[in-house]
């Protein structure tokens, strides 16, 4: 029985030091020298809420916020620029979905006929995808804040010119992001049904978009609900809708107004996460 023992394998013992130790502390060493300065040049100075009183200040600015104001004129006022802020919201998405989808095809390269094989067309199609990127990086890379002012001189104040701005500067980004998705998911059907010679609007439709329709949905949505947010910042410049009410209210100094703004807000952001998952559960 002693023999049969001693024969065993010896246990294997776990490492008494993780391997990766090192390239840990190595990278948490990187970050702390790379990111420190960049924090000194923003004057990240976190110390100063605990200095002269600040907190007490805080405090009693956060407290003119409560109660929210319930006056009948004012939530009637609310509920117009409420539904106006969902107007902006939904009608610039829409547009911008308009912009971005045709523009988002184009810039993927799963729907490529010129990759699956040689051809001689892999030279144009790059120089398409290639025009069609910079076009999307140039929409996206003016905020919709700068489009607002220029179509609030052009359409004066209200919130057409809200409208126009999203669908502009979010045109750019859902196209950049459709693209993306397009690529990272199975393209194997895509690319059976373009060596079959499927024109590339089956292929999008019938190969490319049932694999990946939760994930274009679910950031369509996180678009828009981006979009309501965005409204609060245009409103400043005369955009219309929650934003504008916004504006006047934190003029005024009216702390009840803005908090039953915040809680509308609140609200929304809360509307639309329901409404992603109710979409990813219908196309899952």
């Amino acid at each position: 029985m002693s023999a049969s023992l001693s024969a065993l394998p010896p246990r294997s013992r776990a490492p008494a030091r993780d391997p990766a130790l090192a390239g840990r502390i190595g990278a948490a060493v990187v970050a702390v020298v790379v990111l420190w300065p960049l924090l000194a040049l923003a004057e990240f100075k976190p110390w100063l809420l605990f200095e002269g009183g600040h907190l007490s200040v805080m405090a009693g600015f956060i407290g003119g916020f409560f109660p929210p104001s319930l006056a009948p004129d004012f939530l009637a006022l609310l509920g117009k620029a409420t539904l106006e802020t969902l107007a902006i919201a939904t009608a610039g998405i829409a547009l911008a979905f308009v912009v971005a989808a045709p523009l988002g095809a184009l810039a993927a390269r799963s729907l490529s006929v010129a990759r699956i094989g040689p051809g001689r067309g892999e030279a144009g199609e790059r120089t398409v995808r290639t025009a069609v990127r910079a076009v999307l990086t140039m929409l996206r890379a003016i905020p919709e804040v700068v489009w607002a002012l220029v179509f609030v001189r052009v359409f004066g104040l209200g919130p057409g010119a809200g409208v126009l701005a999203l669908a502009v500067t979010y045109g750019g980004m859902l196209g950049k992001v459709y693209a993306e998705i397009l690529e990272s998911g199975d393209t194997r059907p895509a690319r059976a049904l373009l060596e079959a010679g499927s024109p590339r609007l089956a292929v999008l439709f019938y190969a490319l978009v049932p694999g990946t329709a939760q994930e274009l949905a679910s950031y369509t949505v996180y678009r828009w609900e981006c979009a309501v947010r965005a409204s609060v910042v245009m409103g400043f410049v005369g955009a219309g809708g929650l934003g504008q009410l916004m504006d006047q209210s934190v003029k005024m100094l009216n702390g009840g107004e803005a908090s039953s703004i915040l809680i509308v807000f609140l609200a929304l952001v809360i509307v639309a996460d329901g409404l992603s998952a109710a979409i990813r559960k219908v196309l899952g």
